[in-house]
């Protein structure tokens, strides 16, 4: 056996970091059981950014509920948390009178939702909102908004760490075993101990919840492809713009980042194979001939990298999609919650999920608060966003913040160094490039990724071979390409 919880969380996605986060709020032993070697490294780093309003959803679900609870608390939480966040607001734009009655219809199912800051707007509005749209009319969301979901997530799982639970990296759940009153977690790694087991894996939800014994849920796979676009054109895109929603999707959008790039996608495919994320030519050409009709500046040559993600839906034997499922099935398994088809809006959503799953577990069990908890987690100090002052402060400080190592996105030794030293442990490329922006500029790694394994070895004495990129087997450095005499 090498060790024993309180409570297990498996999956340390967006959703299952916020668990662990509330869960810290209490006197427990916490594991966070993850397959990857960071977190956020599938669904919740994969996807637009956005911060919803909650009109999207259809009336009395949970994704409705949570999504507008999230929002509203999301200013607060990225003060907390430390993470980029803009209330900027979103359009979706019609052009047809069929598209302003489905925007009328979706207006009013905001309404219902709770959502708040809805109008509808006319061509003149929406061109002072967003001078370089194409649109007759749309659908003005003032409380959407943007954040960056890797600083979001990292946040909740360092606060989490800060305050007691421990992070599990590489620790795949191979089976579940219920032993008396506990559970016994097989791991590649050894045996665990659980008193309460949370099914918080995402892509993986179906796989666990069948280890548990809640059976019969089918989950499909819906890939979206994305393309990143170079800062330059940040300025042209002030909000996130939309096309006229349908029942089922949300359509290719293109959407500002809050570091100034611009991201063109998703598109919609179901897919089998949960783990593969090449974004084929076509589909890049497809997103941006379609975008463009929204939004006509995008351009082969501002084309900085693509990227994917995969979204878990349950759905039913007819294939509809269907809302959360978030239970505990008492007399199949006990203290086990299960969380299947936490999909979007599960970036925004993922604190109010959080806190229900903690309100489901005081049904059962009495938890005691932990009066050490600390809700505050500073993120590293970003150089390229200091004042000229505090650039200089900051170099009296620590002269590695004088050393620029990532030049596209004025990212320093001192930050890198810091990235590399994170409260959970982490010691990969995409782990030093989540927590600075190293290696997600123009050039996407070109001149410093390198510099920046280099320097995870030196920091940790780890041998070149051993420094993964992001995966288990995702080695950065094979070999070397000559005999040294």
């Amino acid at each position: 056996m090498k060790g024993a919880y309180d409570v297990a969380v498996i999956g340390a996605g967006v959703v299952g970091s916020a668990i662990a986060r509330e869960l810290s709020r209490y006197k427990l032993k916490i594991g966070v059981f993850e397959k990857n070697l960071d977190v956020c490294n599938e669904t919740s780093g994969r996807n637009s950014a956005v911060v919803h309003g909650g009109f999207a959803y259809d009336a009395d679900t949970l994704k409705a509920r949570f999504c507008v609870a999230g929002n509203r608390m999301m200013g607060d939480l990225s003060e907390e948390l430390d993470f980029p966040f803009k209330r900027c607001g979103k359009v979706l734009v019609g052009n047809t009178e069929e598209d302003m009655e489905q925007l009328k219809r979706t207006l009013k199912q905001g309404d219902v939702n709770g959502a708040t800051g809805l109008e509808l707007i006319d061509e003149k509005k929406l061109h002072e909102l967003v001078p370089a749209v194409v649109g007759k009319f749309a659908m003005w969301s003032k409380n959407s908004g943007i954040m960056d979901p890797f600083l979001f997530t990292i946040g909740l799982a360092e606060n989490a760490a800060e305050n007691g639970a421990k992070f599990l990296f590489g620790h795949e759940i191979l089976g579940i075993e219920r032993v008396d009153d506990d559970y016994l977690l097989r791991t590649g790694k050894g045996e665990y101990k659980a008193h309460w087991v949370i099914n918080a894996a995402g892509l993986g939800c179906k796989t666990i919840s069948d280890m548990l014994g809640i059976t019969g849920y089918h989950v499909i796979g819906s890939k979206g492809n994305y393309i990143i676009l170079d800062k330059r054109l940040g300025s042209l895109l002030p909000m996130p713009v939309y096309p006229v929603p349908s029942n089922t999707y949300m359509g290719i959008h293109v959407t500002p980042t809050v570091d100034g790039n611009v991201t063109v996608g998703p598109d919609a495919e179901n897919v089998t194979d949960f783990s593969y994320y090449g974004v084929p030519q076509k589909n890049m050409e497809e997103l941006a001939k379609s975008a463009s009709n929204l939004w006509p500046h995008i351009n082969k040559a501002d084309q900085i990298r693509n990227f994917s993600g995969i979204l878990p839906k349950w759905v039913d034997e007819n294939g509809v999609i269907q809302d959360f499922k978030i239970e505990i099935k008492e007399d199949i398994a006990p203290h086990a919650v299960n969380l299947v088809g936490i999909e979007s809006p599960g970036l925004t959503a993922a604190v109010p999920i959080a806190q229900y799953v903690v309100e489901l577990m005081k049904e059962h069990e009495r938890l005691v608060k932990n009066d050490q908890f600390i809700p505050e987690h500073k993120s590293i100090r970003r150089f390229a966003t200091a004042s000229f002052e505090e650039k200089n402060a900051l170099i009296r400080e620590n002269k590695e913040y004088g050393e620029i190592i990532c030049s596209c996105e004025q990212v320093t030794k001192a930050e890198i160094r810091a990235a590399i030293r994170n409260p959970l442990g982490v010691a990969t490329m995409t782990g030093v490039k989540y927590r600075t922006r190293a290696m997600m500029g123009t050039c996407q790694g070109g001149f410093c990724q390198m510099k920046i394994e280099q320097l995870i070895e030196e920091e940790l004495g780890i041998p070149a071979k051993d420094v993964r990129y992001s995966r288990p087997d995702s080695w950065v450095l094979t070999g070397n390409m000559r005999e040294e005499k």
